[in-house]
């Protein structure tokens, strides 16, 4: 293992100040504290600043010799994006609409064509002009309204997910009201084009009202819920048939959701069944029922069916069961079909239910192991559907499948103009033993030439919370590593629910520690077996997933030769005692209530990297941090780097970059992003394998 050439510029030092809270009878430290402006979400702070522009400083000066190869690698990583693109094409309501991307354009241009003229495309949305000038921009709701002649969208310019709301007439361009600010989520049009409904955010960064815009009345919008439990979010769902508008409460553990017809979105909303502890479900629309997916009867959900006059759960009727192996994740109704999306022992499975003849099948798939989802499906009759699909080694693919014929036609094939031959690559599953017994299943992906006699780095990958699955897709900018000798593994660790709903609930709450030792277990077996060796193994994740990272390298740092933590959440403890910052309420059902609950106060404290940095010898670490981040707030990584600084007694480079002008999901724009992506392979590369 090498390190980058040493800069001339010194590492910065953030001043220690004195700062401690006990709480529970139990002191803590905390003397980076100072590194929250008291006036956040503004940081206007000149010290705050200054340090986090040295950081910046140093960044810039250490990857100064590393240039040359992220100029390599971001050409490469281009070069696998085609110059211009565009999506497939879909019919709603008279018209055809599709994204392209121009030239060597950062962000899409929406278009339209009347399917009567399909040639005769009109530009909808140009996000090119609207970001022209912009250090940041993300598209956030889209809807054009039931008669084709309006348009709802929203836009965020500093990353910090605050997005503002724009109604306009298609034809002129001109504004049907003023601007909304602090929207979030979707927006739904009502039945006559002449009104909406959208989310409003509070102080917080909370969503947790629903408001109605008339058109013809824009000065006086009416609430339609306003959710009291800052622990709850509110969202917006039209149902398939385009005949029911669902207003969705839900936590993390939770929900709770309202149905309006949408010919009538001024009508008192009315509740499909109240919320209990550990109760969740989510509602399509078909005919004279709703259709449900629910943990009601057990954890991996199934499929209900209810009358619309329901206000509880006592009339609904199982239609689909799950089981330990069945993993309902989704559905959709629609006239003939309820389509059902589930994982069958960790596979991905699509299910058809042919309610005109009580049949059903599954959609079978051309490989053994995939990713498959249902795409954009406009339309409640139909006897197609669209299907994204990929695997490890296939791109991904746009299908759509005959349901009567039983028959996929490919509609689209992710381009790689520099060239792909998947023939020069192999995937393959395999299990590790975790410490607890548990087998944890793990991905991987490698160059067929590359030899498992741990000589190889690995790059090792996992994020484990939320419930969330790390899908084993395609990644064309992974091809950089992998064609330099490089093994690729997901760790399908525990806090996921790959493996099904009891998968995410044994990584959370008292149970957290299962998600870091999955992780280091992981790699341990994967050096057991021949696919790496300890120091020699570069891991990444983000957020949550930075979570982990700062845990394991606590936990195992022998094992770890470069590790990449982006936008990490590493000061657990103090985020979740601070019920001001916007996620912490809804948070407590994830991590535990450490300002009410003695055990859960010990327990996080226990794993939360910043609390549990000590002096010793730290594997290259690159940090990031996004200033307008609401998510995982700026100063998490950046009093993680600052102790880690006076604490570690080795020579590896320890960076720190904060995106000024972004949040969560860093730099936008699909050529900007992907720099970013070139700066962390190149790190990589350089301390595993030396190159330049």
């Amino acid at each position: 293992m090498t390190t980058p050439d040493r800069p001339s510029v010194l590492p910065p030092r953030a001043p220690r100040k004195p700062h401690a809270f006990t709480h529970h009878g139990i002191r803590v430290e905390d003397p980076y504290a100072w590194l929250r402006d008291p006036q956040y979400p503004l940081v206007e702070e000149q010290e705050i600043l200054s340090y986090l522009n040295a950081e910046n400083d140093y960044f810039e000066a250490s990857f100064k010799p590393l240039q040359p190869l992220v100029e390599d690698l971001f050409d490469e990583l281009k070069a696998r994006r085609p110059d211009e693109d565009e999506s497939v094409p879909y019919e709603k309501n008279g018209f055809i609409y599709q994204w392209r991307f121009a030239k060597n354009a950062q962000y899409r241009t929406w278009l339209r064509a009347p399917v009567a003229t399909p040639d005769a495309w009109v530009v909808l949305l140009d996000e090119v002009e609207l970001a022209a000038g912009l250090d940041y921009f993300s598209l956030g709701a889209l809807a054009v309204s039931p008669d084709a002649r309006s348009l709802i969208y929203s836009i965020d310019t500093d990353g910090s997910e605050h997005y503002t709301l724009h109604a306009i007439n298609i034809d002129s361009g001109e504004p049907h009201c003023a601007p909304i600010e602090n929207t979030m989520g979707s927006v739904v049009w009502n039945a006559t084009s002449d009104a909406f409904l959208y989310t409003l955010l509070n102080e917080q960064w909370q969503p947790l009202k629903a408001y109605l815009r008339r058109l013809d009345a824009p000065e006086a919008d009416t609430l339609v819920y306003h959710e009291q439990d800052a622990a709850f979010r509110v969202g917006l769902e039209l149902s398939q048939s385009e005949q029911y508008v669902f207003i969705h409460i839900s936590s993390h553990t939770q929900s709770e959701v309202y149905y309006l017809p949408r010919a009538e979105l001024s009508a008192e909303p009315r509740l499909i069944a109240p919320r209990a502890a550990d109760f969740e479900y989510d509602v399509d629309h078909r005919h004279e029922a709703f259709i449900i997916r629910s943990n009601l009867r057990q954890q991996n959900f199934d499929i209900y069916t209810a009358p619309l006059q329901s206000s509880d759960t006592e009339n609904w009727q199982i239609l689909l069961e799950g089981d330990e192996h069945h993993y309902i994740t989704g559905h959709l109704a629609l006239d003939d079909y309820i389509v059902v999306e589930e994982r069958i022992d960790g596979l991905d499975q699509i299910r058809i239910m042919d309610l005109t003849n009580d049949a059903e099948h599954f959609i079978e798939f051309p490989e053994a192991a995939y990713v498959v989802g249902l795409g954009i499906n406009p339309h409640f009759t139909t006897h197609s559907l669209r299907l994204g699909y990929n695997s490890m080694v296939t791109p991904s693919t746009v299908y759509e499948y005959d349901v009567p014929k039983r028959v996929l036609k490919v509609l689209k094939v992710q381009q790689i103009p520099s060239g792909y031959d998947d023939t020069q690559f192999t995937t393959e599953r395999m299990t590790a033993r975790a410490r607890d017994g548990t087998s944890v299943p793990i991905s991987i992906v490698r160059h067929r030439d590359t030899p498992l006699d741990g000589s190889a780095p690995l790059y090792l990958y996992g994020y484990g919370a939320y419930g969330y699955a790390t899908e084993p897709g395609f990644s064309s900018t992974r091809i950089s590593l992998l064609e330099r000798g490089f093994i690729f593994a997901i760790a399908h660790i525990r806090g996921g629910d790959e493996l099904g709903y009891h998968w995410y609930t044994q990584g959370k709450l008292a149970q957290r520690t299962n998600t870091f030792n999955d992780f280091v277990d992981v790699a341990r077996h994967l050096i057991d077996a021949g696919y790496a060796r300890a120091g020699n193994i570069a891991i990444a994740g983000g957020s949550a997933g930075g979570e982990l990272m700062g845990a394991v390298v606590n936990q195992a740092p022998e094992l770890w030769g470069a590790v990449a933590a982006h936008v990490p959440f590493v000061d657990v403890l103090n985020t979740m005692l601070d019920a001001t910052l916007p996620l912490t309420p809804p948070e407590w059902s994830e991590w535990g209530n450490p300002i009410e609950d003695a055990e859960a106060f010990k327990l996080i404290q226990s794993y939360s990297p910043y609390d549990q940095l000590e002096a010793g010898a730290y594997p290259a670490m690159l940090v990031t941090a996004g200033l307008h981040d609401p998510r995982v707030t700026y100063w998490e990584p950046a009093k993680y780097v600052a102790r880690l600084r006076t604490l570690k007694t080795d020579d590896n480079p320890l960076l720190l970059k904060t995106n000024m002008e972004a949040g969560h999901g860093g730099k936008s724009g699909r050529y900007t992003a992907l720099r970013e992506t070139a700066e962390e392979y190149a790190f990589f590369i350089r301390v595993l394998k030396g190159e330049s």
